[in-house]
């Protein structure tokens, strides 16, 4: 393969330096280090918005092995900004694939780097935190990268969520549906519309920045608050009309971002997690039923445990049983919950799809 002929630099903030193969387009990348502990799913993480603005290392060993298949997607394009691997595969053996890994980084212009020991990386990121880091397959001089690396904003406090919601509304399902669904889109994820399509549900999906009576005008049954990248804390116009939308007594589920702004919406604040929740094999405990569920997540923003606990509007559903954070809430009086995790989990086990259900059963009530 021509690209892994050349070599790729790899930079992070704190000056680690690290040396692999090109692999994907040739050029320069930037954004926030993080990594995905999962083994498999790697087009549906690729292009997950929630991953917008960050470079990913992939902790698998091996990553593109079974090729590319266009139905395996979670948006219209990979939404990461480049990628790290161990190995990263040209060759595949899935018969359903219709294209390799190289060729789908060159036609989405994703610069990527092979040949590293993303497991010693990642016990660094562990360690050392979430950074910027910079990678290039066109020049080796650390001067210049550096130069590059320092112009790159912090993800603290950085909203983009309004960069990759819909830009035009659009509708699933059955038009004919007693159940309607608003739903904003922070970034939302193909196979969570597609849960409550199954769920019999006609949704209505609309910009990030539309406004409450313009949803309200839909008459939908109940709301939904969906996943996104960036920091939830700057996004004024969200947690207003989240607001509004409790106002309403209408049932509310929000995912991952979803869950920050409904938090948010209630006085609790959010924070920037030392290096996040990344991957499929994430232990939940539903502190309801007593059940612990294996769980996706995406997230390097969290909400303030203490001040969840405390508030007497807010009960704690679920928690992190690796760190004790706070992985889901409901709001007391209302119909409104939210949860920090995946439950569509594409990739990833279906224990926590439940909520759906819940969701859908509150608005038929």
């Amino acid at each position: 393969m021509q690209a892994q002929t050349k070599k790729a630099t790899l930079l992070l903030a704190d000056g680690t330096l690290v040396i692999g193969k090109a692999f994907g387009k040739i050029g320069t990348a930037t954004g926030e280090i993080c990594f995905n502990t999962g083994m498999t799913g790697y087009q549906e993480v690729f292009t997950d918005p929630s991953y917008y603005g960050q470079v990913l290392i992939m902790n698998s060993v091996h990553t593109g092995n079974y090729g590319v298949n266009e139905l395996d997607v979670e948006s219209n394009s990979v939404k990461v900004k480049a990628i790290i691997g161990r190995n990263l595969e040209e060759k595949f053996s899935r018969f359903m694939a219709t294209d390799s890994l190289q060729q789908y980084f060159e036609q989405q212009q994703i610069v990527a780097i092979t040949d590293v020991d993303t497991r010693a990386l990642v016990a660094h990121v562990r360690t050392k935190g979430a950074m910027n880091c910079i990678i290039s397959s066109e020049t080796a001089d650390v001067t210049i990268l550096q130069q590059q690396l320092a112009a790159v904003p912090s993800m603290d406090g950085l909203e983009l969520a309004s960069t990759v919601s819909t830009q035009e509304t659009y509708t699933l399902g059955d038009e004919n549906s007693a159940i309607r669904v608003a739903v904003l889109d922070f970034g939302i994820k193909k196979n969570i519309l597609q849960c409550l399509v199954d769920r019999g549900a006609f949704v209505k999906v609309f910009n990030a920045k539309t406004g409450f009576e313009t949803l309200h005008a839909f008459n939908p049954t109940g709301y939904f608050i969906s996943n996104g990248p960036g920091d939830p804390a700057p996004m004024d116009y969200a947690i207003a009309t989240v607001q509004q939308i409790m106002a309403t007594n209408k049932p509310l589920f929000g995912i991952c971002l979803g869950h920050q702004l409904l938090a948010l919406a209630n006085g609790i604040s959010t924070f920037k997690m030392h290096h996040g929740h990344r991957g499929l094999n994430h232990p939940v405990k539903n502190i309801i039923t007593g059940k612990s569920e294996i769980t996706t997540q995406n997230h390097g923003f969290g909400i303030d445990a203490d001040a969840a606990k405390k508030n007497p509007n807010i009960e704690v559903t679920h928690v992190n049983l690796n760190d004790n954070s706070i992985e889901g809430i409901r709001i007391k009086g209302t119909k409104a919950f939210s949860v920090q995790y995946h439950p569509e989990a594409t990739p990833g086990p279906h224990d926590s799809r439940y909520l759906f259900d819940d969701f859908i059963a509150s608005m038929k009530n």
